[in-house]
Parts: structure tokens; sequence; C-alpha cells
């Protein structure tokens, strides 16, 4: 039995800072590189496991050095890792390019030999654990694994930021969909986020629909009312990981039972905190510290939103 059990992606990371993004034809030279493990969900059940919570982490893997680092990197933090091993394909890869105000740019390459299949589920990895945690991105096992934990009472968050083939039948297995700031209106079809929201979580039934607005914090709606969360402001160093790192101290918060602004507000925090070093997971700090920031440091501005009450 675990606390939160992740299905979903994992990446080995090269990340390359720039003194300037390049334009189109140009040269650029970069100092530095470095790899680092990475990966939406990945990064989520390793940031809660070092956060004292017990997590697993079911996923694929090739049989290479990429591998052999998630291996480690899991064993190192304790995590009850179920990893398939695909002998001949290459496990997934990032190029992070990172520009001096941190923002990223990512380049991924995937092996399609990689995707998780529904029949390489084992129910177990998921009805044992108090939550579940899906990207989406192989969508008919996200799908499954869903469905199981629905079925236990299980409490499933998703973090998505692709319209990926499929993704509706996910999406109406989601307790807590957090997404990316554009997938609402994108999905919705609708130009702000005060009218997809509401229309999300209604047409899913969402016990919350929210999206993660970067220096702008996060928007949520519960089926009541707007909740916003102003984001800290930081000096930023690579925003690589934010969301992973926003959706481990929400579901963190959710497992302490806390009400729904303080886990949000905890979440931003922890984002914040990962954003002033380098990588997915450079920032994950003790929850000491999370808590300090969030009675001492300044937030940026809150922006103007609406209000939508039901």
């Amino acid at each position: 039995m675990v606390d939160l059990v992740g299905v979903g992606l994992n990446a080995t990371d090269t990340v390359i800072p720039l003194a300037t993004h390049p334009e189109q034809g140009s040269k650029v030279e970069y100092r530095t590189k470095t790899v680092l493990p990475g990966g939406q969900v990945a990064s989520t059940v390793v940031a809660c496991q070092t956060w004292g919570m017990r997590t697993r982490y079911v996923g694929k893997l090739g049989r290479d050095d990429a591998a052999d680092l998630h291996r480690r990197e899991f064993a190192r933090a304790g995590v009850d890792a179920q990893l398939i091993t695909v002998e001949e394909g290459s496990s997934p890869q990032s190029i992070i390019l990172v520009n001096p105000a941190g923002e990223r740019t990512v380049l991924c390459q995937r092996d399609e030999r990689l995707v998780l299949k529904p029949e390489e589920l084992d129910r177990q990895w998921i009805v044992n654990a108090r939550a579940l945690h899906v990207d989406g991105f192989d969508t008919a096992a996200a799908t499954l694994a869903a469905g199981w934990a629905r079925e236990a009472g299980i409490p499933v968050i998703a973090d998505l930021d692709e319209l990926y083939p499929g993704v509706e039948g996910l999406l109406e297995k989601i307790d807590y969909l957090i997404v990316s700031r554009d997938f609402p209106c994108r999905l919705m079809k609708e130009t702000t986020l005060e009218a997809a929201l509401p229309k999300m979580q209604q047409r899913y039934g969402n016990r919350l629909a929210a999206a993660t607005l970067g220096e702008e914090g996060v928007l949520a709606w519960d089926g009541r009312q707007l909740h916003h969360s102003a984001a800290y402001d930081v000096p930023v160093v690579d925003t690589t990981g934010a969301g992973d790192i926003f959706h481990a101290g929400f579901i963190y918060g959710l497992l302490q039972g806390w009400p729904l602004a303080r886990q949000l507000d905890f979440a931003c925090a922890a984002a914040a905190l990962n954003c002033m070093a380098s990588g997915a997971r450079g920032g994950i700090r003790p929850r000491m510290q999370i808590e300090e920031l969030m009675a001492t440091c300044p937030r940026h501005a809150s922006p103007h939103f609406q209000p939508a009450m039901k």
C-alpha cells in the first residue's frame, strides 16, 4: 500500500542554458549541458516521496544509459518503481533550452515501442494506493488505470497539456483536473479561462478543474466558484518541471486533508522553489522550506479574472 501511484511519462533531460534564444538560421554557442532525470509523472512522484509520502511509479524504459539513470534515481529516492523494460527500445529523451529569464523550450524524442499498453498494467499497482496521478500521454493505459481507481474509490489527479486522441474518455474519470494554461480554451472552444474551466468541469464531472498560469499562479473552479492563487516572486533559474512539482504539492495537500486554498498556495510555493534551480527536480525542497517561502516571500501581482459563481 502506498500513498500515491503515478502512471505516465519519464524522460532524461539534457538541460542547456543559453545566453540568447536561437533565431531561425542562426548559430548559438553554449557553454554547459547537464543530463538530469525528468518526466511529468516521474518527477511528481519523486517530489512526493521526498516529502515523506510512500509512492509507486509505473512506466516503461529502454535498455540504455537513460534507463540506468532513472533506476538509480528511483532507488535513491525510495520509490517503488514498477518498470517495464523494452530491450531494443530507447528511453524518452528531451533537450531543454533555457533562456536567461529561465523560460524553457523542450525538444522531445519518444520511441513508439515505449508506449505503455493497458495489458501491461497490474490492477494491484493501482488500487493499493490512496491516490492516482496520470499525465494522459499513454491515453489508453491511463484511462484503464483511472477506471480501476474510480471503482476502488481512489481520487485521480491529472496533469494534461495536450489533446491526445481519446483523451475525453480519460477526462470523465478524473477527479482533480489540473492542466496547462491553454488546454481548457482549446478543449471547450472558449476564449477565456473563466468560461472554459466551469464548462470543462461540468462536462466531465470533475471535482476540480484548474489551469496553471506560470507567473500568474493558478486558477481553479470547484463547481461553485473560481479560486486564484498568485505565484511567488522568486529569482527564476529554470522553469523546467514547475508544473510537475505544482502537481506534487497539490497531491501532498490533498492527502493531508488541507482546504483548497492551502493546497493551491503550497503547490505554488513548491513550484516556485523548483524554479530557483536547474532541471525538473533540481529545486525540490523540504516541506519546512516551502512553508517558510509561503510565510515570507512576496507574490506576483494577481491578474484580473471575471468572477464566476454557480
